[in-house]
């Protein structure tokens, strides 16, 4: 994709969506990385689901290690791998009150550290709490860089790297939620909804999809 069509592209996303956020719910940085871990393999309305009543309980690493891993397992027994991720949400607690005061480290290479935390979700807490313009790459943004031809490869890293250098200001710091959104609600895996896209000009997918037919009404008995 053109340069002048990738800054297009955004400038269009932007403008039907001037603030995007997360749609993960927390109430705090801490909070905010769990939820990212939780939401691996899950969506995010059945994270937030699950970490509604959690999150009214537990805000802190020392509150979430005072619940333990089979109180934690009790709240999140609804999301997908959540024995692992239970463990996981323990030990990274654990970690960041020995190394870190509590607190969640404002640097990527030292979360990725973390149990249960891979460069994706580094990459959103690095985005959301910390204003950093990461590009995290999850199935949405991987779908939408390749299907569009705003920035193919192979794997998610891939995608990433050439995310970071196609993407032109001012539109790096919410590029990754604009992305998501739109594979999430529009550039849909299976169905594509072409006919309602603000970039459907600058997409490289040729097949483009029609609007669904409309059902005939059923005569009127007569």
């Amino acid at each position: 994709m053109k340069k002048a069509d990738v800054f297009e592209f955004f400038r269009r996303l932007a403008e039907a969506n001037p603030h995007p956020e997360t749609e993960l719910e927390s109430g705090n940085t801490y909070q905010l990385l769990v939820a990212v871990v939780l939401s691996a393999q899950a969506t995010d309305a059945g994270v937030n689901k699950a970490t509604r009543r959690l999150f009214a309980e537990v805000k802190t690493p020392a509150q979430m290690l005072a619940l333990g891993e089979d109180g934690l397992k009790q709240h999140i027994k609804t999301i997908g791998l959540f024995n692992s991720k239970a463990k996981n949400v323990i030990a990274l607690s654990q970690a960041l009150m020995d190394q870190y005061g509590g607190e969640v480290p404002a640097d990527r290479s030292a979360l990725e550290q973390l149990a249960g935390v891979g460069r994706k979700t580094a990459n959103v807490v690095m985005n959301v709490a910390f204003g950093a313009e990461t590009f995290a790459v999850d199935t949405h943004i991987f779908r939408v860089g390749n299907r569009t031809g705003l920035a193919r490869g192979k794997t998610p890293l891939a995608v990433e790297l050439k995310l970071e250098k196609a993407v032109p200001q001012p539109f790096r710091l919410h590029a990754h939620h604009w992305l998501i959104l739109h594979g999430r609600y529009i550039c849909k895996a299976r169905t594509p909804e072409c006919w309602r896209c603000p970039v459907i000009d600058l997409c490289a997918f040729k097949p483009k999809t029609s609007p669904p037919a409309t059902k005939k009404s059923a005569p009127a008995a007569g």
